[in-house]
């Protein structure tokens, strides 16, 4: 029986070698995909410029990387402290990352026509045209990111989880991973086996890699609405047991009350209309069992971190995010008590957020 103290494949430290092990490959990461992001800034460049001047006040490149080496050592001293272990992938298979890298330069061309055209509503023509059988709320039919299919399509699942990357020089994984270590906190006196996890709106499994690296006897529940994200999820978790995948609506989650130890919340909350938003939260809260956890991470919201304020206007602006200006002004704290649940901590990795909410007992 694996001790639910300690997670399960993970190293109290990491050896010198480890450490450069760890320092090579982060650098040859981040160094991949900024220049992944230059190149497709400069290839977006080309055609005309976008309406609207960029806000005052923007940080510098080395501004923004210094952040990211914050965060890429505190990624690391979690790793040497046996948090969770080494990323599973930190030595990259390169036939892989190639085809990820052609299929997103393929599909930019296709991103910067519908964002210099400001079209965001193809899926949403397509389910009509279609006459699809299963209806979507109407605020998910559309290209969020301006990307092809919106989040309805094999292809969109394969492109996404690099697209998320280039955006963020590589630094994507190592935010989600910041959530682990609140995660540890909450299942250090528990058996593992006994104990369930919910990922809402767990997309192509990325997360739940992460989890099932550190946890592999901890039963998780993924939950999304896409059922493409869902199957490219079932592939990637393909050899992890006690995994299950529900395709539904984070505001309307087959489950029963109190059903959940823990939930984790990743990515989801800045792309919901506000009205939705205090529905999930409140539906996490529903299905959360008594002296429950929610662990959420998300964009990061104006004040976190002033410098990175002006970026947080610009984003919307460069990709189609319809609700993220209302995320970035909300009171989460207000929202979430407002659903039941109360923030114990509230943390900054890069441009991540992380939020520890908890249930009454």
């Amino acid at each position: 029986m694996t001790d639910a103290s300690r997670p399960a494949r993970t190293a109290s430290h990491l050896s010198p070698a480890g450490r450069l092990a760890y320092g090579l490959s982060q650098a040859a990461r981040v160094a991949w995909f900024y220049t992944q992001y230059r190149m497709a800034a400069r290839r977006v460049a080309r055609g005309p410029r976008r309406s609207g001047k960029p806000p005052r006040g923007m940080p510098s490149t080395g501004d923004v990387l210094g952040r990211l080496h914050d965060l890429m050592l505190r990624d690391l001293a979690n790793i040497e402290a046996g948090i969770y272990g080494m990323p599973h992938d930190w030595l990259p298979r390169p036939l892989s990352v190639l085809r990820a890298s052609r299929l997103f330069f393929a599909d930019l061309v296709a991103v910067d026509r519908r964002r210099r055209a400001r079209l965001v509503d193809e899926v949403y023509d397509q389910s009509r045209r279609n006459r699809a059988k299963r209806s979507y709320p109407r605020y998910y039919l559309q290209n969020f990111h301006f990307q092809t299919d919106g989040y309805l399509s094999d292809v969109s699942a394969e492109l996404y989880d690099y697209q998320v990357e280039v955006l963020f020089y590589g630094a994507a994984d190592a935010m989600r991973r910041q959530a682990l270590v609140p995660l540890r906190d909450f299942l250090a006196p528990r058996r593992l086996a006994e104990t369930s996890l919910l990922d809402v709106a767990a997309g192509t499994g990325r997360f739940l890699t992460f989890v099932k690296d550190t946890y592999p006897d901890l039963p998780v529940i993924a939950l999304d609405l896409s059922p493409y994200y869902l199957r490219r999820a079932r592939a990637v978790l393909a050899r992890e047991s006690r995994r299950w995948f529900i395709n539904a609506p984070a505001e309307m989650m087959p489950l029963k009350d109190a059903s959940i130890d823990v939930a984790t919340c990743v990515y989801l909350f800045h792309e919901l209309p506000p009205r939705v938003r205090l529905r999930v939260a409140r539906e996490i809260a529903r299905v959360l069992k008594p002296g429950g956890r929610l662990i959420f991470v998300d964009s990061l919201q104006h004040g976190d971190d002033q410098l990175f304020d002006p970026l947080l206007d610009l984003f919307p602006m460069a990709y189609h995010e319809p609700y993220y200006r209302s995320f970035a002004r909300t009171n989460l704290n207000r929202l979430f008590a407002d659903a039941g649940l109360t923030c114990t901590s509230a943390d900054v990795a890069f441009f991540s957020k992380v939020m520890v909410l908890e249930k009454p007992s």
